[in-house]
Parts: structure tokens; sequence; C-alpha cells
């Protein structure tokens, strides 16, 4: 004859919690971790990218080329003297900025609206920051919403956060942006238009 099988205890209702507890507290740590680490992460790129920004549309501004920044110049600095001596103010949250942009408010060529932009987003629960290149490319009529801007982006950087090199996002930055800088010097807009499509990948096409 087979031996009996040992009956098995009931588990102790406080014994199962005690351990479910413990795997969540676990899980707490370890994601509250990678999410400090973001946000200094995010914080520091932020601050370089706000200079940056800044600056390029000083060097703009001096050319008499009329720029918006998100955020504005006004949240994350405090002037001594406008528009070169400045400070980063120490209560702006520059972690939780999410888009950094610089917008072209050019009236002629169909310039508004044309874009270097800076987004993070999340891919497979991963932070990715992407730069890209925005700009109008004419407009279409829809039947229910009227007129509507149709944009093309390029892809300038593309990187996981954790990832990011600030000398190569710089200098497909500071690409991008002399090719932008002489299209208004030499006041044509397919300048940069045909820099952008010989250098860098197409992205979404999307309406306004």
């Amino acid at each position: 004859m087979a031996p009996r099988k040992k009956k098995e205890e009931p588990e102790n209702d406080e014994d199962w919690f005690a351990k479910l507890d413990k795997e969540l507290e676990k899980q707490t740590d370890s994601i509250t971790k990678d999410e400090v680490q973001n946000q200094q992460q995010r914080r520091d790129i932020n601050k370089s990218l706000l200079n940056d920004l800044w600056r390029i549309a000083d060097r703009f501004e001096k050319i008499r080329i009329h720029f918006t920044m998100e955020p504005a110049f006004s949240d994350f600095a405090l002037f001594t003297k406008f528009p070169d001596e400045y400070r980063l103010r120490e209560d702006f949250r520059f972690q939780d900025v999410r888009t950094v942009q610089l917008t072209d408010r050019t009236m002629d060529q169909g310039r508004m609206g044309d874009a270097l932009k800076v987004n993070y987003y999340m891919m497979d629960s991963t932070p990715y920051l992407r730069m890209t290149f925005e700009f109008c490319e004419g407009e279409q009529y829809y039947k229910y919403a009227g007129w509507k801007r149709i944009f093309a982006q390029f892809v300038i950087y593309n990187a996981p956060v954790t990832k990011v090199n600030m000398n190569t996002m710089h200098n497909k930055m500071g690409d991008v942006v002399k090719s932008w800088y002489e299209s208004h010097l030499r006041k044509d807009r397919d300048i940069v238009i045909r820099h952008l499509k010989e250098n860098y990948e197409r992205g979404e096409t999307f309406t306004q």
C-alpha cells in the first residue's frame, strides 16, 4: 500500500500577506529609485536645453528674427541684465518639463510654426528623449474641420534618457540651427527644409 501523502497545513493569512507586502515594498523601492534617477537626468538635461535654446533665440533676435519658447524664459530665469545676464530659478522644477521648444514667429514664406522641439515619452516602460524639427508643408480642407495646417516632422536626435549624449545632441542641434539661421539670412526657407530632408529621418505628419 502506498504511503499516505501528508496533508498540507493551510497557509496563515498573516504569513501570506507578509510575503506579499515584502514583495510590494521591494517593488516600490526599485521603481521609486528609478524615478528619482530619471527625474535627476531630466533636470540636468532640461537645464542645459533651456540655456541652449535661450541663447539660440537671442542669436536670431540679433538679425530681427523673433522666436517664442516653451517654457517661457520668465518661468525659469531671473535676469540681472536682459538678455545676457541671468541665473536659473532655484524654485523652478526643471525635472517636470516634458516639452521644450523654440518656435519661429516669422510671417513670411510660411515659417510661422517652424519649431525645434524636445519631447520626453515612454516606450516599453523606458523613458526616451526625442528632438525634432517641425514645419508647415501647406494647408488642406477637411469637410468637418475646415482648413488645417499640415506639419512635417524630422527626427534630429532620439535616445533613452539614461543614454542621452549631450555632445552628440549638441552637434546635431547645431547642425540644424546653422541651416535654419542661413535660411533666414538668405531669405530662403527651402535651405533648411532641403537640409532636413537630405540628412534626417522623416517622422510623423500631423495637422493643426
